[in-house]
């Protein structure tokens, strides 16, 4: 029996585990993908208060170190549900085991979205259509490739890319980016970034690996390009059906709760990306880690 069982080792789950931790209870963290969560995949991360640079995989990773030191039980395992006893513990079921608690935080944080293109080929995913350019960019060095999006993600996969490969085309819906004014002033300034503005990408083709790409221009006309990878950046997406029967959904998926990270049943916290909020980035998600590891710590208090 845990006192708190954090789901999600991300940057909110693992500060959830932190601060539990330093209130001295025992904690599980339950981590269905990869350790360290979105933040992990980010080449650089530059606006967290006291750092001014460092990149997404070394933050994790000294995060995971820090609560591993302070007697962090970790297992990579996807909770899906979470059942409230008769006692007032609670059992989470993962695809393998079930692990018992008196509080559980929610800090699943959220997952790419997929571009929806005609023909529906994510048998492409991994094979020349890809979600992390920190991961699969370097495959592709010397190379041309294109980026798809318009916001701080697809900004910094373009930078990150044009460091090593030959160019890099960016296609947004818009004639705009919508994302920090100095990464869009850094992409400007680099002469192998070539923007196509008001363009939506239709389709991928290719039979076992990618070859090229469909899209539309300004004029409504289908146009090919021949290109080897394509790295999509359109935003995230919550994947919190699992969880449903202990917290309220929005009509997007996301857990309703407010600054206080309580969820409609006692005992259950949730923390970062997965709420609903307005602001989502890592300095955000870190404080919602201590606002419900804090809370949650309280409610066992009071048992």
């Amino acid at each position: 029996m845990y006192d708190i069982i954090v789901i999600g080792a991300g940057a909110a789950g693992m500060t959830s585990a932190l601060y539990a931790l330093r209130n001295g209870k025992s904690v599980l963290v339950l981590e269905g993908d990869s350790l360290g969560g979105q933040i992990a995949t980010s080449p650089r991360l530059e606006n967290y208060p006291s750092i001014k640079e460092i990149s997404g995989e070394a933050f994790a990773d000294n995060l995971f170190e820090q609560i591993t030191a302070l007697g962090a039980e970790v297992e990579i395992e996807k909770a899906v549900r979470i059942e409230k006893q008769a006692d007032k513990t609670f059992l989470v079921k993962t695809e393998y085991n079930e692990y018992a608690a008196k509080s559980v935080i929610i800090a699943a944080g959220v997952k790419h979205k997929h571009l929806k293109t005609k023909h529906d080929r994510e048998d492409l995913v991994g094979r020349g259509v890809y979600y992390c350019a920190v991961c699969d960019g370097p495959f592709y060095k010397g190379q041309e490739v294109a980026v798809v999006g318009d916001a701080n993600t697809a900004l910094q996969y373009a930078l990150l890319l044009s460091g090593y490969c030959k160019k890099v085309y960016v296609y947004t819906l818009f004639d705009k980016f919508f994302g920090d004014a100095s990464l869009v002033k850094a992409l400007r300034a680099k002469e192998n970034i070539e923007v196509r503005p008001n363009t939506s990408v239709v389709d991928f083709v290719g039979e076992e690996e990618l070859k090229a790409i469909e899209y539309t221009d300004k004029d409504g006309n289908l146009c090919r390009q021949n290109i080897p990878a394509v790295f999509i950046a359109i935003g995230q997406e919550p994947d919190n059906a699992a969880f449903a029967n202990v917290a309220d959904l929005d009509e997007n998926g996301y857990i309703l709760a407010d600054e206080s990270c309580k969820t409609k049943t006692e005992g259950v916290f949730v923390a970062g990306d997965c709420r609903t909020k307005a602001v989502r980035q890592v300095s955000t998600a870190v404080g919602d880690g201590a606002v419900a590891a804090t809370n949650a710590s309280l409610y066992l208090e009071s048992l």
